[in-house]
């Protein structure tokens, strides 16, 4: 899953997409999120996108309320990167990286279900964004269960052949971009709120 968040001038922009096996799943374009591959059943997908969409409007309120209080006059943008790769000899690796303006910031290692700094420098920043983070068991456990441990199942069945269509089958795929999601708050707040002062 991919997810570009880019700020200018108080205002939110966002693209993502999601992919399942080299195939598009989920598209993610301003404030509109699709499902492109059939993975849900019609209400459940509702709930989901209801979910994704309460997020990005939370998240822009977030935004433009800091950015009243504390103007940015340049574009922030932020670029996070999450899956799970499975490989031939049946091991899987699990990742979480974020970037901020093309520069590694923090990445999730999912193991311990911990946020670690990948600023080249100690950074008020960071801190914050990564102090955030650990506070809430939707960006350290459940973050680490979806990755580990849920959308490794979901390679591990679609290899297999035996995925089948159900409200169960694929609902971790698409809850993954709900959990991408949230974990942008701690670390936008900390962003829009650092830069340029002290947190």
């Amino acid at each position: 899953m991919l997810q570009l968040t880019r700020v200018s001038d108080g205002r939110s922009d966002f693209w993502g997409n999601a992919t399942l096996d080299g195939r598009l799943s989920h598209r993610l374009e301003g404030f509109n999120v699709s499902q492109v591959l059939p993975l849900e059943p019609p209400a459940a997908w509702a709930s989901r996108e209801e979910d994704v969409v309460t997020y990005l409007n939370y998240f822009s309120s977030v935004v433009q309320l800091i950015t009243r209080e504390r103007p940015i006059n340049y574009t922030q943008s932020l670029r996070c990167h999450l899956g799970c790769r499975l490989f031939p000899n049946g091991t899987a690796r699990s990742f979480y990286e974020v970037a901020l303006n093309g520069t590694a910031f923090l990445s999730f290692h999912v193991p311990t279900a911990t946020w670690e700094r990948r600023w080249p420098r100690r950074d008020a920043v960071a801190a914050f964004a990564h102090r955030e983070l650990m506070k809430y068991p939707q960006t350290t456990q459940a973050l680490q269960h979806f990755l580990n441990t849920s959308c490794v199942d979901v390679l591990r069945a679609q290899s297999a052949g035996t995925e089948k269509q159900s409200s169960r089958s694929h609902t971790p795929l698409a809850l993954g971009l709900t959990l991408g999601a949230f974990a942008l708050v701690g670390m936008a707040t900390g962003i829009f709120l650092c830069t340029g002062g002290s947190c």
